[in-house]
This record gives structure tokens, sequence and C-alpha cells, in this order.
């Protein structure tokens, strides 16, 4: 078996047994690639059968030298994901990467904003300009409904049940989750629908996209970034802000006015409990607080 074989059956493995989206399968399939450029460039010719601990070391060492910790764990974990793979089909009988052991990094918080911080970020928007509108129910969107990029381009009319006061999402692993969407929330997507989308020229494969370019097509997770990291510089925030920083916030403010943690993982979208779990460390002040006024013996 040849790499290039032996990676296209891992990536079926991963979007068909293990049901992984796109993007997840891209970052899996990289991992390898690197490997596969650290043997083509050193003309190491070894088959990913016979592949051992050694050259993986060499290889993982070698690419250290530009990664961060993170990074790193990150490969080698893509790593023994790959050769566990190739044990489970009997391509191997052992798994080299077993051993390796990841950099040690602590666990990251994430970065967030408070109520003011978004307040400026909206209010930095032109809402004269021709697209002013779509960019408030975008980010009013992300903050209000704590999306991912991938599952706020993908949004579709038909999944809007207001009426009901939920929005279905897709996540990760094209699973479907129903998420509360308030009425302030839902204000703004029906501005901009009634001022901007609904004058727009749409495209035949986006038309039950909810936000759209001037092209009447779908927007890229690019230009959601660009988007916000225009208005965070207008509104005079030095934070680094991406649109996972409104998620973030979405859950911390919900953490802080003392929703249940389990709530938060549904809407979410958070298989385990232990990802959303992270949220209780951000604002350690408020756990004392709950504390304080439910405790019998405060």
């Amino acid at each position: 078996m040849n790499w290039e074989h032996a990676l296209r059956d891992y990536q079926h493995y991963l979007r068909l047994e293990r049901g992984l989206s796109d993007n997840s399968i891209t970052n899996y399939s990289l991992d390898v690639r690197k490997l596969m450029r650290f043997l083509n460039v050193n003309n190491i010719s070894i088959s990913p059968e016979k592949i051992d601990h050694q050259t993986l070391q060499q290889f993982v060492y070698e690419a250290s030298k530009s990664l961060n910790a993170r990074s790193q764990s990150r490969l080698i974990s893509g790593l023994k994901s790959f050769f566990n793979y190739l044990l489970f089909e009997d391509y191997r009988v052992d798994n080299p990467m077993e051993l390796m052991e990841s950099p040690k990094i602590g666990r990251k918080l994430p970065d967030t904003l408070s109520l003011s911080e978004i307040d400026k970020i909206i209010e930095a928007i032109d809402l004269s300009a021709p697209e002013g509108e779509r960019n408030r129910a975008i980010i009013e969107t992300l903050y209000g409904c704590g999306l991912r990029v991938s599952e706020l381009i993908n949004l579709k009319l038909s999944d809007l049940f207001f009426k009901e006061g939920f929005i279905k999402v897709t996540g990760k692993g094209e699973k479907d989750r129903f998420v509360p969407i308030s009425n302030y929330t839902q204000k703004f997507i029906n501005i901009y629908k009634d001022q901007i989308r609904n004058h727009l020229e749409i495209k035949p494969e986006a038309t039950d996209t909810l936000f759209l370019n001037r092209r009447g097509n779908q927007l890229t997770r690019a230009m959601i970034f660009t988007l916000v990291r225009k208005f965070t510089e207008l509104a005079g925030i030095h934070k680094k802000v991406s649109p996972h920083t409104f998620r973030h916030s979405f859950a911390t403010h919900l953490l802080e006015n003392g929703a249940d943690l389990r709530a938060i993982q549904q809407m979410l979208g958070h298989e385990s409990i232990t990802t959303t779990e992270v949220y209780v460390h951000v604002d350690r002040s408020h756990l004392r607080k709950v504390m304080e006024d439910f405790h019998p013996r405060k």
C-alpha cells in the first residue's frame, strides 16, 4: 500500500465510519501529508505498513521546531489516529506512534467579550452601507445563538422556526440541533431579510441560504472573519477577536447569569460535557457567588 492509497482509505473511514465533517477530515489529512512531505524531502522510501517509531520520532522532532506545544500535540494525535486506522484494518500489527508522548499543554481558556464590548462592535457597523443590516444580523446571530462560523454561513431560511422560538442548526458531523433564538435576534434577521435579502438577485443554489453576499451567493468563512476583524478595529477593541469569540461570550454570559451547564452544552452542540466545562473556569467569581447564594452554610 502506498501513502496516497492509505490516505484515501483513511479519509473514507473518517467520513463514513466516524461521521466527521469535511473540515475535520482535511485537518487529519494535513497531518499525514506533512509526514509524506518529510519522507519525500529526505528521500526516505518506506510504506505506511513498514515505517517505524524511530523515523516518526525524527519527523516529529523536525516538525516541532516550527510548532508550538498545542500544534505539536495536535500533530501527534492526528498521526496516532492514522496508524490506529491501519492497525484496525490489519495493515499493521502495531501503532508506531503509541509510545510517543505529546507535550504538556495548559488548558487554554477562551477569550470573551463583555456585553458593552459586543455593543461597541455592533455600533461600529455602518447601517447606511449596502450590507449594513446584514452585517448587524450576522453579529447578533453569532452572539445571540452561539453559532460556529460554518453553522452561520450554512443557516437556511427553512431552518428558521421563529414562531416556535428556535432555529435548526447543522453542526459538526452533520448533526442537527435546535437552538433557542430570542425575539431580539429575530428582529434583526427580519430587518435584513426585508431590506436587503429580498432585493437581491439570488443564485439558484443559494435560494434557501439565509446570509448572502451582494452577488446573491453564500458567504464564505473568510468573509465572516474579515467582517469581525474590521468592526472590532473600528470599535477600538484591542483584544484578538474572531467569530468564535462571540460563541465563547454567549456561553460565558449564560453561565454567569445562572444557566445550567447541561443546557449550555445542548445549545453549543458539544458531544461531551467536558468540552462545555471550560466555561466554568472563565469566571470563578461567578462560582463563588453561586456558593454564597445557595449553600446552606453560607
